[in-house]
Parts: structure tokens; sequence; C-alpha cells
């Protein structure tokens, strides 16, 4: 049954609550949480073996997340703080979904939540995305000072020889193109393409597969994760590629308008 909140600074939050994502009040208790969903949520603090509920059962929950979706669980996920720390797990039949696209299951063992704002997603019928917005309080000094009048940082882009440009394009042109489920092409995909638009250049699959191996490897050296096989494991499949696409145009490395040096229009 649900737990009895009289910690000081414990509050509900009502359905009509802007998003966590705005930020929370300033002044509250480190490590104090506040948890939002659109039927409503709750801001507690921190406290050891306190447990806070989610899931579709308003009566026996903290959190009500999707009322009138039988595919989530009347009991979804639990928040429990232990050791300073706020923990997440599933308790459900559906995984949680994490920033990263990380899948949290029933089976997994919990894991810490960091401060600020943490966005879950559960995928109930007919494709609904519910949302569990969880903020974690942090203290005022790591609270970083505002930079309203201040110059927008620009990403840090990866330099690239005109060659390996040129090959990534045409590798990544499905995710330039917005396709909904991209994949890379293969090596002689891309060496098949790269030939019909630069003849004179002679690219072979093996051409392509040096230069990106280059690439990959220069970028896991400057601490881009998931582009070595003994980080994904195998099969690696198109794993690795993917991973370096996606990195190069989070970065906006590689930019739709660059698909015109391969032969598209605007």
């Amino acid at each position: 049954m649900r737990e009895r909140l009289t910690a000081p600074g414990s509050q509900v939050l009502s359905p009509t609550h802007h998003s966590l994502a705005w930020g929370v009040p300033a002044g509250v208790v480190p490590g104090t949480l506040h948890v939002l969903a659109v039927t409503g949520g709750i801001t507690v603090s921190p406290q050891e073996g306190r447990a806070i509920l989610f899931g579709r059962n308003r009566p026996d929950v903290h959190v009500c997340v999707g009322e009138n979706d039988r595919r989530i669980s009347r009991l979804q996920g639990r928040l429990t703080h232990s050791a300073d720390r706020w923990w997440v797990s599933t308790t459900g039949r559906l995984p949680l979904r994490l920033p990263g696209s990380r899948l949290l299951f029933h089976q997994d063992e919990p894991i810490p939540l960091a401060t600020g704002y943490t966005p879950m997603f559960v995928r109930g019928s007919s494709g609904r995305e519910h949302l569990i917005e969880v903020h974690v309080q942090s203290g005022e000094a790591e609270r970083p000072p505002t930079a309203h009048e201040a110059a927008t940082q620009p990403p840090n882009t990866w330099a690239l020889s005109p060659a390996e440009r040129l090959a990534l394009i045409v590798l990544g042109q499905r995710y330039l193109l917005h396709e909904v489920y991209p994949n890379p092409l293969s090596w002689r995909q891309a060496a098949l393409h790269l030939n019909e638009i630069r003849p004179d250049e002679e690219w072979t699959h093996k051409k392509v597969e040096h230069l990106v191996l280059g690439v990959r490897t220069r970028m896991s050296r400057g601490g881009v994760t998931g582009l070595t096989r003994e980080e994904v494991g195998e099969p690696v499949g198109n794993t690795l590629n993917h991973n370096l696409i996606r990195e190069l145009l989070e970065t906006t490395t590689l930019v739709p308008p660059d698909l015109r040096l391969i032969g598209y229009e605007e």
C-alpha cells in the first residue's frame, strides 16, 4: 500500500504541473526526488529505504501511469533511496526505456539515477508511449550558473579528411535522408556508389573499410564509446558503423546538406 509521506518538504504535484524538464525550485534539500506523469506526481525528500511506486493501479502507487492502458502493469516500477542515491527498478512486465535507449527489465538490478532530469518511457498498447519524468535535486554547488546572454557554444565536431568525409556521407546517406529505420551501406555498396560519382578515384570496399576504421579508431581514442568490437560484442553486424554515424550526426560533423557532395539536390 501507499507509504505515508510525512517527511518535511513532501508534496503532491498536480496534473497541471509544468514539465520537470523545465527545472525544479532551488533551495530544496539535495537529493529530493520529483516524479511526474500526466496524472500528477510527487516531491519527496531523501530518506534511507524510502520507496516511491508508479504504475497503473492508482490506489496503490504514488504516481499513476497509464491508468487506462492494460499493457502497463499495476505496479510498473519503483524508485528507492539507498546509500545516498535514488535507484530505479522495473517491476512490471514491460521494460522501462531510459536515456540512451537503455531498456531496464524486471530481471535487471536497480540502476542509480544521476542528479538532474531523467525521462523514462513505457510503451503501451497501440504504440502509446507513457512518460515518467524524474528529477533528482542537486546541491547548489552543482547547479550551473545561468547563461542567458552568453554566446551559444558550438558542438565539438570531428576533423575528417576530404576522402573520409566523402566515404562517410555515402556510408551514412540513409541517415542523412531521414529514413525511418536507417542502416549503413555495406562496404561494397558504398564502393559502388563512390565509383559512380568519383570514377577516377578507383574505390574498393577495402579502401572504404580502411578509411572508416581509421575514423572509428580515432574517435574511440577520443572518448566515444560503442565503436570497438570489444565494447559491443559479437555478432557485430552494422552496430559499429551505426554508432559511428549517430555520433557524427549528433555532433553535426555530418549534416543533411552534405548529401550535395554525392549528387543529391536540395
